[in-house]
């Protein structure tokens, strides 16, 4: 016969073991629920991914494997994140942001860039030289800014560093610009007569980093230009994506050491000792495409004994528009000239 206690004690066992099992089959029931809910939707999304994948190859219908779910979801991962930036970007639009731009003028309107950049190939010791260009056609102080506005065309004296770095030469250069502010200094460019081709290969590869314009044009410090009739020269090939533009020649290979115009690698041109079709030194003009394949390429492109020479050779096997403009050839002034030499 048991006592009350131990009745109680059971009726407390029973109770509790019947409150667990409760418990233990809710759990069952909610897991149940939860991974029959799970597998709908795995199966849900994997039919969207086959019917995805079968859009996409149009092989109808097939089994798709873990590699294409995982590359279909990756795929829409990324095309949220896009969706998620523009969204962004509209949104910092409306409230005034704007990229950054790369032209050296204070026009905010970034639709509107640069007609040309004019790099006036100098050296030390032509002072004379560029006082004469400043007064005769390329201005100074706010002359040479108003143009830049107005009509899109920066000119800048391209110079680089002596070899003995600081010494009186870069001091004179360094005084000058300080009062025109018409250099573009190639600090990592040391100055030498062997190293005018590649001063012109810096200029344009600098330039088009620095100013984002339609033409880049390099020139020579003993050259007159007409900006008016190079501005609509240039004007009228805006169509044409790449274009290089100047006096087309060919002209010998001097192999002899001793004569002027001596080129080291004379071999590369072939038995009958004639350049390439390249534009003449004086002055040409490359639009922003070549000008920026230059920039990219600026430490694999070799240069030749002559700066217009390796410009040249720059583009051949590129897709560039050669165009032979007679009023490019500097000897001398004629109607509609662009150029002349003194």
């Amino acid at each position: 016969m048991q006592s009350r206690g131990s009745s109680n004690k059971l009726s407390s066992m029973i109770a509790r073991t019947r409150i667990s099992s409760l418990l233990l089959s809710m759990f069952a029931t909610f897991a149940s629920i939860y991974v029959a809910g799970r597998l709908w939707q795995d199966a849900q999304t994997r039919v969207r991914l086959i019917k995805e994948l079968d859009r996409i190859t149009g092989y109808g219908k097939s089994a798709i494997s873990v590699d294409d779910t995982l590359k279909i979801i990756a795929c829409r991962e990324q095309r949220k994140k896009l969706l998620e930036l523009e969204m962004q970007l509209a949104a910092a639009g409306q409230e005034g942001f704007k990229s950054k731009g790369s032209t050296d003028t204070d026009d905010k309107d970034p639709k509107k860039r640069p007609l040309v950049v004019i790099g006036i190939l100098t050296r030390f010791g032509r002072k004379n030289n560029r006082d004469a260009i400043r007064k005769a056609w390329m201005g100074t102080g706010a002359a040479l800014k108003k143009r830049e506005n107005e009509k899109g065309i920066i000119t800048r004296f391209v110079i680089g560093r002596s070899a003995n770095r600081g010494d009186s030469l870069d001091q004179d250069i360094d005084s000058e610009n300080k009062q025109t502010n018409d250099f573009f200094i190639l600090d990592h460019h040391v100055e030498a007569p062997k190293e005018f081709p590649n001063k012109a290969k810096l200029f344009f590869a600098y330039a088009v980093d620095k100013w984002d314009a339609e033409y880049y044009a390099k020139v020579n410090d003993d050259v007159y230009v007409n900006i008016d009739s190079l501005g609509a020269t240039l004007a009228t090939h805006l169509d044409k994506p790449r274009v290089y533009i100047g006096c087309m020649k060919s002209g010998d290979v001097f192999s002899e050491p001793g004569h002027k115009w001596y080129e080291p690698d004379w071999w590369k041109f072939g038995d009958k000792k004639l350049y390439f079709r390249h534009a003449s030194g004086e002055m040409y003009v490359i639009s922003r495409a070549p000008a920026k394949f230059i920039s990219i390429n600026r430490s694999i492109l070799r240069t030749y004994a002559h700066d217009d020479v390796s410009a040249g050779s720059w583009f051949l096997g590129l897709d560039v528009k050669y165009l032979n403009e007679g009023k490019f050839c500097c000897s001398s002034w004629s109607s509609g000239a662009i150029c002349a030499g003194v």
